[in-house]
């Protein structure tokens, strides 16, 4: 059997840029803090919270493109018929694409939610404590890219592992968000429950029906 020489250097790349994008958000807009302090600190205390916020969502999103972009089927046809310059998507570009995407069209129709539900003074609480859990989540992404790209596992045998891993973080984020001590989902239950259904389990539906099928 020959083995096809798989070239990676494009996932160090990525990763590397990630982590300086990380470095100068904590140096310059988090005022020297370290990631320990970021976690850890409060909402009053915090400066440049959208700024990061826009930071944090495009790293994890090209993360998170790198580690399944691999595990999509194929590029649609309508989209591989696309040349712009000569150059058309891959599948990390694709991925990367409807991820990026995928997370503007549900961060516009989150704040619409908030606007909508009398919660607009809580909406900046809200992406302050987003940001802090996908900032985690990001960081765990690139040490499983690592793994995903740089050590000898079976990618189908791993495919069930990682979803299951993928599913139970998810299922962490809407605890998460429900029960923020912050308060930072519309104070009314049957708000937080619509914003559950409507905005997280629907959109994340959406976005695996575009890439896996």
């Amino acid at each position: 059997m020959i083995r096809i020489t798989q070239h990676t250097d494009w996932v160090v790349y990525i990763i590397v840029g990630c982590i300086f994008l990380y470095i100068f958000m904590l140096i310059s807009l988090r005022r020297d803090s370290s990631v320990r302090e970021f976690l850890l600190q409060k909402f009053p205390d915090s400066t440049n919270n959208f700024l990061s916020w826009l930071i944090i969502g495009f790293v994890f999103s090209l993360v998170f493109a790198v580690f399944i972009s691999q595990y999509v089927p194929v590029v649609p046809k309508r989209i591989s018929d696309l040349h712009i310059l000569g150059w058309e998507l891959n599948k990390f570009g694709f991925t990367l694409m409807t991820v990026l995407g995928f997370y503007l069209v549900k961060n516009m129709l989150t704040y619409v939610f908030f606007a909508g539900t009398a919660s607009l003074p809580r909406w900046e609480k809200f992406y302050f404590s987003a940001s802090k859990f996908y900032f985690v989540f990001s960081l765990v992404l690139m040490v499983l890219c690592i793994v995903r790209y740089f050590y000898e596992f079976e990618p189908v045998q791993m495919f069930g592992y990682y979803l299951a891993g993928v599913l139970a973080v998810f299922f962490f984020k809407q605890l998460y968000y429900f029960l923020h001590p912050g308060g930072i989902l519309p104070q009314q239950w049957y708000y937080k429950l619509l914003y559950i259904c409507s905005l997280q389990i629907v959109p994340v539906m959406v976005l695996w029906r575009v890439l896996f099928f």
